[in-house]
């Protein structure tokens, strides 16, 4: 008996830390839209596919300490940054193609306060991105002390749309059908 109290109260604290993590992330995001929305753009939308790849950068900073340095902006696709980077979109099926607009933003805050998490998007170079029109779409993550913020694009490019298999797949099955069918002509007029 006293063993199954131990583990609900277990249970009861991992889920009360998921929250926490989550309010947390969605009080930066309701701040990032509230500063957009003071410069007339429009609020930025969530993103599960930029969420994804946030959440795989938070995991790789977790265990780093905090440093003046740790927060440079870097676009997807730069693996002299984030050497696991093609992990991570596989991880997340995603395609290199269409997440190169967009923009990876980590910050490392202690205890991750929220408004100077928020400070650190809105007072330093991030905000050049956050005042951008192009981005409207952001996946946010975070794990201990960091906060990833990935932006995307509403482009082809930076849509982070997940790389559909099948489709590849019917292109290269149509392929194949369009190649026999030249071969089987060729024979004919042979």
């Amino acid at each position: 008996m006293a063993s199954r109290v131990l583990l609900l109260l277990g249970a009861l604290l991992l889920l009360s830390l998921s929250v926490r993590s989550d309010d947390e992330e969605e009080k930066v995001l309701t701040g990032i839209n509230s500063y957009r929305a003071a410069l007339n753009l429009s609020a930025l939308t969530e993103n599960d596919n930029a969420e994804c790849l946030a959440d795989q950068i938070a995991e790789e900073f977790k265990n780093q300490p905090c440093t003046n340095s740790s927060g440079a902006n870097t676009v997807p696709g730069t693996e002299d940054q984030f050497p696991n980077y093609p992990k991570y979109l596989s991880h997340c099926h995603l395609n290199i193609t269409n997440t190169r607009d967009g923009v990876i933003m980590p910050v490392c805050v202690p205890g991750l306060a929220s408004s100077a998490v928020l400070a650190n998007y809105t007072q330093s170079q991030y905000n050049k991105f956050l005042n951008d029109s192009q981005y409207t779409g952001a996946g946010i993550a975070s794990e201990d002390d960091w906060m990833v913020v990935v932006l995307s694009t509403s482009t082809p490019a930076g849509s982070f749309v997940k790389a559909d298999s099948s489709d590849s797949v019917r292109a290269a099955g149509w392929g194949l059908g369009l190649l026999s069918l030249v071969v089987v002509a060729m024979m004919v007029t042979l």
